[in-house]
């Protein structure tokens, strides 16, 4: 199951809505990597982003490779197709070498009971590792083996487009309402090894919430616990399944996890694993900041976002219900935030725990309300570009300060 693409031990997807700030963002990977250490970009947008948006997955590309010439990076980068699916790969195919299968529709839909026999009697040898019994085995490929021989389906759509060694592979099954523990995530890697699917990170779902653009619910012990055992699974299926030797963990819905952060440095620091961190929508939260700060009409605008997107909360909250955790009550009316100072603005929205005005709740409504700028078009385009400065300083700062710092250069 080798594979020509390697993705390196760290590596940090960034989502960016308006294909705007690909230089900003890579300036966060150069400063670290003059700190000693590498991380290899991603450029991520799902499906549901470039519908919304209206765009098209060469965009990714295109603003990938910029950034990566203007600032003569040399080393790998990659272009990540997100959240695809068997529906949606073709348009991703041509632009991206990343690919994040996304099974997690298919977690509990039944396998053949003959693919399932098959599988417990081919992995007889799974009872007593982590715990498991061979009546576990059997439950765990009666919730998970038709989801993994889907990932099977769409790795082999890409495969015959695009060839062998041309493309990385992610299996994300995060996007599902019950975690996965260790000892299922080792037969789902069993199954991924099976259908000769060569993951480079497995996305799994953690225990907690993973709300869009805020901090990690819930018990910081237990999920490093909990991430501790998925290494030794993912370490036990490389030396038992044939899996790719850098296969490593994928945190989804990694934006802003504070909490967690601290968890994860010590647990790479100790076993030497890699991680792959997705970062998502906050660079174009990062931008709204970058417009208040600027003032005058770039603050008007980002009050106008806001004002929109609490006329429409219920219909941009809906596709996130199950990842974002809104009290309506405390989202402040339109007419209070349009008297907001640009310092108030950026308060209230910036993700600083310590500070007195920073607001959850409208953080996460901006995070899903993208859709408004959207429709703006070229007059919210316009106005990020004229305020680049301002831009560009906050999305840097927020990826090396609050993401790359505590995940990668902790002593």
């Amino acid at each position: 199951m080798d594979n020509a693409l390697i993705l390196g031990r760290f590596s940090f997807g960034m989502g960016d809505r308006f294909a705007q700030q690909g230089l900003a963002q890579l300036r966060a990977c150069t400063m670290a990597a003059a700190q000693g250490v590498t991380i290899t970009p991603v450029w991520n947008k799902s499906n549901r982003e470039h519908m919304i948006v209206g765009t098209e997955p060469a965009s990714v590309r295109a603003e990938a490779d910029a950034a990566v010439e203007a600032l003569g990076w040399r080393t790998a980068y990659r272009v990540d197709a997100d959240h695809i699916n068997l529906t949606t790969v073709d348009r991703f195919i041509a632009p991206s070498d990343f690919f994040t299968l996304d099974v997690a529709d298919a977690i509990g839909k039944p396998a053949e009971q003959a693919a399932i026999d098959a599988f417990v009697q081919r992995h007889a040898d799974l009872g007593g590792a982590f715990g498991l019994t061979r009546e576990k085995v059997r439950a765990a490929a009666g919730k998970y083996l038709f989801a993994i021989e889907e990932a099977g389906r769409i790795y082999r759509r890409v495969l015959s487009a695009k060839g062998e060694g041309s493309f990385i592979t992610e299996v994300s099954l995060d996007e599902t309402d019950l975690p996965q523990t260790p000892d299922e995530l080792l037969v789902i890697l069993a199954a991924i090894a099976d259908q000769q699917v060569p993951a480079r990170t497995i996305a799994p779902k953690f225990t907690g919430r993973f709300n869009k653009g805020v901090d990690y619910v819930g018990d910081p012990a237990q999920f490093e616990r909990e991430f501790n055992d998925d290494i030794a699974a993912i370490a036990h299926a490389v030396a038992h399944f044939g899996l790719p030797g850098d296969l490593k963990l994928s945190v989804h819905s990694g934006s802003d996890k504070f909490a967690i952060y601290p968890a994860i440095a010590r647990a790479v620091a100790r076993t030497g694993a890699g991680v792959h961190v997705k970062t998502a929508g906050t660079t174009w939260l990062e931008e709204l900041i970058g417009l208040a700060e600027a003032g005058g009409d770039a603050l008007a605008l980002a009050q106008e976002v806001y004002a929109e997107a609490f006329a429409h909360a219920d219909e941009l909250c809906a596709p996130y219900a199950s990842v974002i955790d809104i009290d309506v009550t405390r989202l402040p009316a339109p007419s209070l935030v349009n008297n907001w100072t640009a310092e108030n603005y950026a308060n209230a929205l910036r993700h600083d725990q310590s500070c007195p005005e920073f607001n959850p709740h409208l953080r996460q409504l901006l995070h899903v309300g993208y859709k408004v700028a959207s429709k703006m078009g070229a007059r919210y385009l316009n106005m990020v570009r004229e305020c680049e400065e301002s831009v560009a300083r906050n999305v840097t700062t927020n990826l090396i300060d609050r993401h790359i710092r505590p995940l990668w250069l902790t002593a």
